[in-house]
């Protein structure tokens, strides 16, 4: 059985070099946890009657301070029918805390993320470096964004205003892109104040995506591609990474995979130790279900450990797995959130991202639904995670950390 996590002590957001990745919207009201984890909080982000809310990892979360949390994503009208039930028009949206998660207000910024928008490039050097620092990526064939050259926008307020969005100029002129679509969403390192890494997708055709990296060091004037993670050799769909450096300058990627044309799906770990030259795979991190699975949201615990969160469709659940080895194995799961109900057949749920408040605590942002609020809505799971550090000693021995689909 799995485990059910009681306690934790807590995340880094890692303030300057990993200032990314994606998540979650509005209105702030916390319930209460399940029945015997009184130190797990869940706490509705935002919930609007006849309003589907989803897919935090296609947008993009930041963190300020330990405190300040601005997440994305995808709200339209709801309506039940065949796939995901939203209907246009579809809206990105960001929604922000200062408390750590604990309550939560909407904002629909100008200027921000648009279906139509003309890239363009960005008005001067960008400052990488500058503290209100935030980076959102888009791509083509997701909700809210279609740009087959894909894009990014940039904000110096902690997301309040943008500019963008702007082109990933270098790119057009790589071969092995040449014919592709981007499917990016936000992954990015970054390196130095005119320096900045992103790790980025691309497709020929329906569930075909590969992942890739691409650096700036010019300030974003100009940006090359570096390697591929997982290249077109591989048969297995490969999207959506959420990308690490540890103290070491390793470099370590979750990505979301899915057997095509079957229906497994799981995300395995890569691995670079010559700052993205190249990459091998390391570990499988777990299943995600057949319902074309869910995405990672990986980050680096300030105890060292590594904490990944996922939603598994066929088990209706959100679930946490922790590693004390950098990657190479990885302890049971544990269930963070179970309960999902909802109208469709499947369980469209999970996209979650995650980061570590100043206090230790880990706050996973994902889309939900239950009996209380059965349209799709944005939920956060706050915890402490300092007593599943014995739990991921105890159960690295058993990982299927090498169980490589």
């Amino acid at each position: 059985m799995p485990a059910r996590i009681r306690g934790i002590r807590s995340l880094n957001t890692q303030t300057f070099t990993a200032a990314v990745l994606a998540c979650v919207c509005v209105i702030g009201a916390a319930h209460g946890g399940q029945a015997g984890e009184t130190a797990m909080k869940h706490v509705i982000v935002y919930a609007q009657k006849d309003t589907f809310a989803g897919w935090p990892a296609n947008n993009g979360v930041w963190m300020w301070e330990g405190k300040e949390i601005v997440v994305g994503c995808s709200v339209g009208p709801y309506r039940v029918q065949e796939g995901h039930n939203i209907t246009e028009p579809i809206r990105s949206a960001l929604c922000r805390s200062l408390d750590g998660g604990e309550t939560w207000q909407v904002e629909f910024p100008a200027n921000y993320v648009g279906q139509s928008v003309k890239l363009s490039d960005p008005p001067g050097p960008i400052n990488f470096g500058h503290p209100d620092f935030a980076m959102r990526i888009i791509g083509m064939g997701y909700h809210g964004t279609a740009q087959k050259r894909g894009g990014f926008y940039v904000s110096y307020d902690r997301g309040k205003t943008w500019t963008g969005p702007h082109r990933f100029n270098g790119l057009a002129e790589v071969g092995e892109l040449a014919d592709l679509e981007l499917t990016p969403r936000t992954d990015y390192l970054l390196n130095g104040p005119a320096d900045c890494m992103a790790f980025l997708s691309a497709t020929r055709g329906s569930f075909s995506d590969r992942t890739f990296c691409v650096r700036t060091t010019d300030a974003g004037a100009t940006f090359r591609f570096v390697s591929w993670i997982v290249g077109p050799s591989d048969p297995n769909r490969a999207v959506m990474p959420c990308t690490v450096r540890c103290p070491d300058g390793k470099l370590l990627s979750a990505i979301r995979r899915r057997n095509v044309p079957g229906k497994d799906c799981w995300i395995d770990l890569y691995r670079s130790t010559d700052d993205g030259q190249s990459w091998t795979f390391l570990s499988k991190v777990g299943d995600t279900g057949q319902r074309n699975g869910n995405p990672a949201a990986m980050i680096r615990l300030r105890d060292g450990r590594l904490c990944c969160v996922y939603g598994q469709r066929d088990r209706r659940a959100i679930i946490a797995r922790f590693s004390a080895d950098q990657g190479l194995t990885w302890g049971p799961d544990q269930v963070i959130r179970d309960g999902y109900a909802s109208f469709e057949k499947g369980a469209d749920m999970g996209y979650p991202r995650l980061v570590q408040r100043a206090d230790g605590r880990l706050v996973a942002i994902y889309y939900w639904a239950n009996e209380e609020h059965p349209c799709q809505h944005i939920e956060a799971t706050i915890w402490d995670p300092q007593e599943t550090a014995a739990t991921t000693q105890a159960g690295a021995a058993t990982s299927d950390a090498q169980d490589r689909k």
